[in-house]
């Protein structure tokens, strides 16, 4: 059972004691992600997020590591669309110091001129490596394909231009804007003692204060329809096509992840199954849901023979044609409802995964559900739901799509797949 605290500066605090575990997860989440950038700073989140680890007024990059390499724990980070997150997995003795590690990233990160530049260095050999993935290429390709112009479709690693004009003042500036009191949530998650622990983090927070007001964000995203085509000389055309979803906190995200699970995510399921399976056609093929706050994103994606682009964009247009005139069956129904329930089940035996949910969900949405109530709105999805979620979500006419191969980039794909 998870508890709320504010600490004495007004930091959000979200615990979920587990007495039977040995270790400890604690995450500091920070509101700042590629959807808070412009075209002049992309990228910038995640720099940061790099410059943190390479060494503060007390510890170098390598003390930094070896304070939780020598008890054994485990020490990083992330960035997504809304979010970064620093964390930490130890065993629960050693809490103490994961907080102080972590809080002395956070609060005493010197930005040297001379480390900024050698990150630079990583951090473009990490978009490298980026392009050198295709599949990675043709998902943000979509992004920027739906949302357009929106921070929302900005890549989260930004780009060659923008990560060389980084400097000192421009990091710290974002920093200050963006780490603020109102803009932090502290997730932790494992065998601790409660009043030692918030007491640990009072004596560390205490003196943060930073209360600058972020730019607010007056232009919500708007899903758009489209098509964009990325030429690379590479055996296999890489697919992305893109529906509006369902935001984290829409009243229909349950009964579309159902649809989701059924349609194309699991192994059993209907794209992998048809495609697959039956026909051959591709080794990877799934579909998968992401949510952000004030929208979301079905994604469709499979990478296939260029020869077969066409046969394979005919059969998943079967499919959703197929799932809007048939729907599903009430044993398919029940089946992924199980399917969701375990997978769930199974990820609260993590610290880690608990973490993040908590964390993630206190930061993006200012709510915590219960495991209780998540299985109980799976099992509350009906099927007249599942039919109305249907033909609001799968609608191909509202579709956009993103290829990544050898193909023609002035060639139109969301019109072959809407031609069939």
């Amino acid at each position: 059972m998870y508890q709320k605290y504010r600490l004495s500066n007004g930091i959000r605090v979200v615990v979920e004691k587990i007495s039977y575990m040995k270790s400890v997860s604690l995450g500091i989440w920070v509101g700042a992600g590629s959807a808070h950038e412009n075209l002049n700073n992309n990228g910038i989140s995640h720099f940061i997020e790099h410059m943190l680890f390479k060494g503060t007024e007390t510890r170098t990059a390598k003390e930094i590591a070896e304070a939780i390499d020598n008890i054994g724990g485990q020490l990083n980070a992330f960035t997504s669309k809304e979010c970064t997150c620093y964390y930490a997995k130890v065993l629960d003795v050693h809490i103490h110091v994961a907080v102080d590690v972590l809080t002395d990233m956070l609060f005493r990160s010197t930005f040297l001129d001379a480390e900024i530049d050698k990150e630079k260095s990583v951090v473009l050999e990490e978009i490298n490596m980026y392009e050198d993935s295709p599949e990675d290429n043709v998902h943000d390709l979509l992004s920027s394909t739906v949302f357009r112009k929106h921070p929302l479709g900005l890549p989260i690693l930004g780009n060659c231009d923008t990560i060389n004009r980084f400097d000192r003042e421009l990091l710290t500036g974002y920093l200050n804007q963006n780490y603020t009191v109102d803009n932090i949530v502290i997730s932790v998650v494992g065998n601790f003692n409660e009043k030692e622990l918030i007491e640990l983090l009072e004596e560390k927070f205490h003196y943060f204060a930073n209360r600058s007001l972020k730019e607010t964000e007056t232009d919500l995203p708007v899903f758009s329809a489209d098509s964009s085509t990325k030429y690379k000389d590479i055996e296999q055309v890489h697919l992305c096509i893109g529906l509006e979803g369902a935001s984290l906190t829409s009243s229909y995200l349950y009964p579309l992840l159902i649809i989701n699970n059924i349609f194309g995510g699991s192994m059993s399921s209907r794209l992998f199954q048809k495609i697959r399976e039956d026909r051959g056609l591709a080794y990877s093929v799934y579909s998968y849901l992401s949510s952000y706050k004030a929208l979301g994103l079905l994604t469709i994606y499979i990478a296939v023979n260029p020869s077969h682009v066409t046969e394979v964009l005919g059969l998943i247009h079967k499919e959703i044609k197929d799932l809007l005139k048939i729907g599903f069956t009430n044993d398919e129904l029940e089946k992924s409802k199980e399917q969701l329930k375990g997978s769930y089940i199974l990820g609260l035996e993590s610290t880690s995964s608990r973490m993040v949910a908590i964390g993630k969900s206190e930061l993006l949405t200012n709510h915590i559900e219960k495991p209780k109530e998540v299985l109980q709105k799976i099992d509350q999805v009906t099927m007249e739901e599942i039919d109305r979620i249907i033909h609001k979500v799968f609608d191909l006419q509202k579709a956009s799509i993103a290829a990544v191969g050898k193909i023609d980039e002035k060639q139109n794909m969301l019109s072959i797949l809407n031609n069939f």
